[in-house]
């Protein structure tokens, strides 16, 4: 069902006990239950409706913020999804609740040091095109650096001058991480200190490490987009909801 893009995992757990999974038109209320390959496999309005009342949210996470659980003393993101905190030019016309805290998870993380754009959902079938192992919806950040090794020591203004286009290339393909090569990316220069990645996959602290194997330091980042959906004009520490008709 998870491959089909009919539900999540979880989702699918808590519906086949309740009859709302149909195998060739007959509620399956067994987990685990086997079924033929050419199978006709359908949810009950039911699910259909309670999936149609679960949120995404589309935030800007200001630097200082952690995108899940809180640790060493830092807030999650998640604690900025209040009334208060809607953007007030949100297009939909949906407004805050609190239930809509329920199962609300980040889909992809941004690092403490790092802004922009993070999406928050309770939609699993939305976490998985955006997290999930065969995900390939591109995530695109701008990031400032400074060159640090140089050769007449660290570059800080007019970066783009100066950087040997060889190390440009590595950033696009090349590179490894944790052992495995990455995948290729865009990598361009957006002015003269900040560099646009567009990236497929989301390894921990991914950019700022690629950018040490080249001898650059990363002193800001920002993420400005994930597929179709772009952080436009949504303010720092502010949220709004994803639109019925927004797809990523």
């Amino acid at each position: 069902m998870s491959e089909l893009g009919l539900c999540s995992r979880r989702e699918a757990d808590e519906w086949i006990p309740r009859g709302w999974v149909l195998v060739d038109g007959k509620p399956v209320t067994e987990l685990g239950t086997r079924i033929r390959p050419d199978a006709t496999i359908e949810i009950h309005q039911a699910a259909r409706s309670e999936q149609g009342e679960r949120v995404t949210v589309l935030l800007h996470k200001p630097v200082g913020y952690v995108s899940g659980q809180a640790e060493e003393g830092y807030q999650p993101a998640a604690a900025l999804f209040t009334a208060e905190n809607q953007w007030e030019n949100d297009p939909t016309r949906k407004r805050f609740a609190p239930w809509q805290h329920k199962g609300l998870a980040p889909a992809g993380r941004l690092d403490i040091d790092s802004t922009g754009l993070l999406v928050l959902t309770q939609d699993g079938r939305i976490a998985r095109h955006l997290i999930g192992e065969d995900s390939n919806v591109e995530k695109e950040y701008l990031v400032r650096v400074v060159w640090e090794d140089a050769p007449d020591g660290p570059v800080e203004r007019n970066v783009s001058a100066v950087f040997p286009p060889e190390r440009l290339d590595k950033l696009r393909h090349g590179l490894s991480l944790d052992g495995e090569p990455l995948k290729p990316a865009k990598v361009s220069w957006q002015n003269e200190e900040q560099l646009r990645f567009v990236l497929r996959e989301g390894k921990k602290r991914q950019i700022r490490r690629m950018c040490e194997q080249v001898g650059l330091k990363v002193v800001g980042l920002k993420r400005v987009r994930m597929g179709r959906i772009v952080l436009g004009d949504l303010p720092v520490g502010q949220w709004r909801f994803l639109g019925p008709f927004e797809k990523f």
